[in-house]
C-alpha cells in the first residue's frame, strides 16, 4: 500500500536538498570509501567554481567603482551560508587592512548563531530588513546574499531591502531558481547538486561558497591595491609573526638593512607599503599624498616616480 503523504514532502526541492542514489547506503560503506566520496564531491565543487569565474569577473567591475568610491562591502546570510560569509568578510581586515567601518556582517540570530542554531531566525524577513536598513545602505555599497538554497527568508529580505536602497545586491547560491537571484541585481549560480549527505550544505555547498567568495573578495581587494608583487601590503601586523613577516616584504620589496628597515615600519605604523615608499626615498607625508593621488596603488606610485626620476 503506498503512503499517504498529504504534506507532499516526497518532492523535496532540487540541488541540495536532494538525494543521490549513490550514496543511500553510505552508513555501510568503510570509512575510506567514505571519505573517497566526501573528496570527490569537494574537488567537484571547486571544479564548479571555476566554470563560474566569468560571472565573477562581472561582479567584480561592477562592484569596483563603487568601492572605489568608499562604498561599503556587506556580506548577509544564515546558517552555515552566513558563517562562510562571515569568514570570508572578517578576514579582509587582518589580510588587506579594508577598514572596518567599511565592512558589515548581517548573520541571521545574530553572534549566537555563530556557534548555535538560533530557532526560526532565518525565516525572519522583517528583522533582515530592519537589520539591513540600520546601517542605511547606499548606492555606492555592495550587499552580497549567500543562501545554499536561494529561498532563505532572511537573506532574500535584506538582498531585496538594500536594491531598493540602491546598493548593489549579489546573490549566490547553488539553487538557479531560488528567489535569492531574482531578488538579487546580479546573480552567482553555483550549482552543485545533491550532497553526500542529503541537504548538509556545509559539504560540496560551503566548499563552493568559500571558494567562490575568496576569489571574488580576493580580486576585489588586489584591484583596490591591497596587494603588489603578490604580497599582502596593507595587512595589519597584530602579532610578533605578523611584524617578522612585514620585515620580510618590506626587505623583498624595497631592500636594506634589518635596522633600516625597522626605522621604515615604525614611521609608517607598521604599514607594509608605506615602509616599502619611505625605503624609496620619500618622506611619510610624501608617501601619503602620493597614494591619495594613485588611489593606494602602491605600483602606480613607484611606476610614477620611476617616470620622473
Amino acid at each position: 500500500m503506498a503512503i499517504k503523504d498529504p504534506n507532499n514532502l516526497s518532492k523535496v526541492s532540487s540541488g541540495t536538498e536532494s538525494q543521490d542514489p549513490r550514496y543511500v547506503d553510505v552508513d555501510l560503506w568503510p570509512a575510506t570509501s567514505i571519505l573517497d566520496a566526501l573528496a570527490e564531491a569537494q574537488m567537484s565543487a571547486t571544479a564548479v567554481v571555476k566554470t563560474s569565474v566569468p560571472q565573477i569577473a562581472k561582479i567584480v567591475a561592477a562592484a569596483l567603482p563603487r568601492l572605489r568610491a568608499g562604498g561599503r562591502l556587506f556580506y548577509v546570510g544564515a546558517g552555515t551560508s552566513g558563517r562562510v560569509g562571515l569568514q570570508d568578510g572578517v578576514e579582509l581586515t587582518p589580510t588587506f587592512g579594508w577598514e572596518p567601518e567599511r565592512l558589515v556582517l548581517m548573520l541571521a540570530g545574530g553572534t549566537k548563531a555563530l556557534f548555535e542554531a538560533v530557532e526560526g531566525a532565518e525565516d525572519r524577513e522583517d528583522t533582515a530588513r530592519a537589520e539591513i536598513l540600520s546601517h542605511t545602505p547606499g548606492p555606492n555599497d555592495v550587499v552580497l546574499g549567500i543562501a545554499a538554497s536561494g529561498a532563505t527568508p532572511y537573506t532574500c529580505a535584506a538582498i531585496a531591502a538594500a536594491r531598493e536602497m540602491g546598493s548593489l545586491t549579489v546573490g549566490i547560491s547553488s539553487n538557479p531558481a531560488g528567489r535569492l537571484l531574482s531578488e538579487a541585481e546580479m546573480g552567482l549560480s553555483i550549482v552543485t547538486g545533491p550532497e553526500v549527505i542529503a541537504g548538509s550544505t556545509r559539504l560540496k555547498a560551503g566548499t563552493a561558497q568559500k571558494a567562490a567568495l575568496n576569489l571574488l573578495s580576493t580580486t576585489l581587494m588586489i584591484q583596490m591595491g591591497h596587494c603588489y608583487r603578490g604580497q599582502m601590503v596593507d595587512m595589519r601586523v597584530v602579532n610578533a609573526k605578523l611584524e617578522r613577516r612585514a620585515a620580510q616584504m618590506v626587505h623583498l620589496l624595497a631592500g636594506g638593512t634589518s635596522a633600516e628597515v625597522a626605522d621604515a615600519l615604525a614611521v609608517s605604523g607598521q604599514n607594509v607599503k608605506r615602509a616599502v615608499l619611505v625605503r624609496s626615498g620619500l618622506t611619510i607625508d610624501d608617501a601619503e599624498s602620493a597614494l591619495v593621488a594613485h588611489e593606494g596603488n602602491l605600483r602606480a606610485v613607484l611606476m610614477s616616480r620611476q617616470e620622473h626620476e
